[in-house]
């Protein structure tokens, strides 16, 4: 009899089952709209691509450490536990011995599992703290700007992941405006785990209860169909310069909220001043948003005043902040809300992020979740995450970040595990400079990504459904329990099991280990939680009952809630953080840093663009998360020839004699890639869309530098602003031209760890 065990992953809750040469997956029956993407998820314990044993690269084997640009080109040789633990502690130790903790980069991101004990980035994390600390990182990819302005802003950044719940707005908005989008195609993807999928539900139940939505942004399909979007198209890159004519025309037409800018707000004056043009001689004005924009200025004035006469809900996803000075969309999107004077009351306001997450406005809970403590670091240094690149090829350089002036500090040994930043970083051809310049670098990974194959210690790490763990978010209302599936594949371990190992070398494996195996730390973790929870929100059970169960629901998750609902009915007894305690339209903080960049309040910067007559969209799929599981089955068949597909408007389509499944080429500056030609009418003219996480392939650089159609091979190295330095992945320009020479096959998947 087949068993089905319990398991639980970003995209989803599911039952799983070993079968001969792999896994049978089935949905959970309780999530009403189950992800595709658990399709992928039996590709995880295939032996192709899998690492199997531990390997090193033959040149740092054969000379020791030391920079190399032969990394991502060498051979790897395997090796056994035994030896590559060694190297590693040895190399740990030698390099905190002569230059300090600091000179070790503890890189991870952390989506590696939804499980909270082998979850890599707390594990690599809580294992260099006990080594005497490391250089960290702050900050996301995904929210690199936001969390950083929206301090300055609103005193916290509570609004992203705590925002006036997909429930309310389903029974009081009127009026959906969306720059960015909804993106249900990255609601079905949640960190920590997502035992339902409510996103879509919610908001076809806004529809039918008869809100209207207005999509502002290059793609058709980010709001879906059913929702029956009015779509805005302006050009990509310019939604700041939209909103200051939204808001031009509430001001010049006294549309606007006066009492809540007067009684909830500071610095209004300043920014109305600039948007009238009383402060510069420009008016941003809906003839001046349209030269560049190019949505007509009667629609923008036409949504002003709708905005002011509904119910509205300013949606900004993720997307907009992911682009140089993405502060400056975010802050005028408060600004904008600010104006029609609806925040804190039902349905109205703004959100940042609906979508971007499937947890994101469907509830969060009102007390943590389990988690593996990771110790205290006691290097003080660190970098936003996306300038690793800048790290590592300017030692000691000084930067700004955040009214700071910082020094990068000399890393000679990164450490990866749990993540794959040849998936998230920009500029991939620097990148691999910036690699080649660190002495070592160590990966834990199940796969021969392309950050392994820039790796001269590989050890082979096992996936979820190789070991027992815990699944919680607190955006979800479930626990998990995470059985293992299968049996290790090749000789893989899980992290816990490699640290353990460095840790008895390096003398700390009581401090690492705290005299617990796998499931004593489960059951530790468990009742630990379970003690320190309020009565009323604690569970009966035990931890061996919740083993045996396999799921605990969570009770008293908050789905009804309205993000600043408290500062609305009393701004005295409920301040912000911001210094006013009010929010800042003008922030003194912000304007004393002196950053041309960004400035004290929300203005239109013209974006600093490359020749090249085409946008270039750079954003989620819709067949994985980020670059996990490329190979499995869902994100496979959504390939073109082998390659990623990139949607082409028929009208560029036509201009350059491309059709409908044609390999095309898209070049800049900064590299060039191969991509599947998918002609389509959903995307705006004038722009291209080629979604991230095709696994990097540089295996033909005569023919392209990326062959399987990876966008950071295109994407700009460089930071929002001197404010947050985060990651402007978003959009870049390119040309496209159909590709006419022979198609180099993509080895990318293959298992071989030297590509070229």
């Amino acid at each position: 009899m087949v068993e089905y065990r319990p398991q639980s992953s970003h995209w989803g809750v599911f039952r799983a089952a070993a079968r001969s040469g792999g896994v049978d997956v089935l949905p959970d029956p309780h999530d009403p709209e189950p992800s595709a993407l658990l399709r992928n998820i039996p590709a995880a314990v295939r032996p192709d691509a899998r690492v199997t044993v531990p390997h090193v690269r033959r040149r740092w084997l054969e000379r020791g450490p030391g920079a190399d640009d032969a990394r991502g080109a060498d051979e790897h040789v395997p090796v056994s536990w035994e030896r590559a633990l060694d190297l590693v502690a040895g190399e740990l130790d030698r390099v905190r011995r002569e230059h300090g903790n600091r000179a070790i980069y503890g890189g991870s991101y952390g989506w590696a599992s939804a499980g909270r004990f082998h979850h890599a980035q707390s594990q690599v994390h809580r294992f260099l703290n006990c080594v005497g600390g490391y250089t960290r990182s702050v900050n996301t990819y995904s929210l690199g700007a936001s969390p950083v302005v929206l301090r300055h802003v609103l005193g916290d950044d509570s609004a992203i992941y705590s925002p006036t719940t997909l429930g309310v707005l389903a029974e009081h908005t009127e009026l959906f405006v969306c720059f960015g989008g909804i993106p249900l195609k990255n609601a079905q993807v949640s960190s920590g785990g997502i035992s339902r999928h409510e996103t879509g539900g919610l908001l076809r139940a806004a529809r039918s209860r008869g809100a209207r939505f207005v999509l502002v942004g290059p793609l058709r399909d980010d709001v879906e169909a059913e929702l029956g979007a009015r779509w805005l198209a302006p050009v990509p890159g310019t939604d700041t310069a939209l909103m200051l004519a939204l808001a031009h025309v509430l001001l010049d037409e006294g549309l606007h909220d006066e009492e809540f800018l007067r009684r909830y707000c500071v610095g209004a004056d300043v920014f109305a001043d600039y948007v009238l043009g009383r402060s510069d001689g420009v008016a941003k004005d809906p003839a001046w948003a349209e030269r560049i924009c190019q949505v007509p200025a009667a629609e923008i004035a036409g949504l002003a005043r709708e905005m002011a006469r509904s119910r509205a809900l300013i949606s900004l996803s993720w997307s907009l902040q992911r682009a140089p000075r993405g502060e400056q969309p975010i802050w005028a999107g408060v600004a904008l809300a600010c104006l029609l004077g609806q925040i804190g009351l039902p349905g109205g306001g703004f959100g940042h992020g609906y979508g971007a997450m499937g947890g994101i406005g469907t509830g969060v809970l009102p007390y943590p979740v389990p988690t593996l403590p990771q110790g205290a670091n006691p290097v003080p240094d660190f970098i936003p995450v996306a300038r690793v690149a800048d790290m590592l090829l300017h030692p000691g350089e000084e930067f700004d970040y955040d009214g700071q002036r910082l020094t990068y500090p000399d890393v000679r040994l990164v450490y990866w595990s749990g993540g794959n930043p040849f998936h998230h970083h920009q500029d991939l051809t620097r990148l691999r400079r910036a690699f080649a310049r660190a002495e070592t670098v160590v990966v834990h990974d199940p796969f021969w990504t392309a950050t392994t194959r820039h790796a001269d210690v590989v050890l082979p790490a096992t996936t979820a459904l190789e070991r027992d763990d815990i699944g919680a978010a607190r955006l979800d209302p479930a626990l998990v329990a995470m059985h293992r599936v299968v049996e290790p594949v090749g000789q893989a371990r899980d992290d816990y099991r490699m640290f353990t190992g460095l840790a008895e070398r390096l003398g700390v494996a009581a401090e690492f280990t705290e005299g617990r195996d796998e499931r004593a730390w489960l059951e530790h973790l468990y009742e630990t939680w379970r003690a320190a929870l309020d009565p009323r929100h604690r569970p009966e059970a035990d931890f061996a009952r919740f083993w045996r169960d396999g799921r605990l629901d969570l009770p008293d998750r908050v789905t009804e809630h309205v993000v600043y609902a408290d500062f609305r009915a009393d701004p005295d007894a409920h301040p912000l953080g911001t210094p006013s305690g009010r929010i800042e339209l003008h922030s003194g903080t912000v304007a004393s840093f002196g950053y041309p960049d960004c400035p004290g309040h929300p203005v239109w910067l013209p974006p600093e663009d490359g020749p090249e007559p085409l946008h270039l969209v750079a954003n989620n799929p819709a067949t994985r998360l980020h670059s996990q599981l490329d190979h499995g089955d869902r994100s496979a068949e959504s390939k073109v020839r082998g390659r990623e597909p990139v949607r082409i408007n028929p009208v560029d389509a036509a201009a350059r004699g491309i059709r409908d499944g044609d390999v095309v080429r898209l070049r800049n500056a900064r590299g060039s890639c191969l991509a599947g030609a998918r002609i389509s009418d959903a995307v705006r003219p004038g722009v291209v869309q080629l979604a991230t996480g095709a696994w990097f392939d540089p295996s033909a650089p005569d023919v392209a530098t990326c062959v399987h159609g990876n966008p950071n091979v295109l994407t700009t190295d460089t930071g929002t602003s001197r404010l947050a330095q985060g990651c402007t992945g978003q959009l870049a320009r390119v040309e496209l031209e159909r590709h006419t020479g022979p198609v180099p096959p993509v080895r990318a998947h293959d298992g071989d760890p030297a590509l070229g």
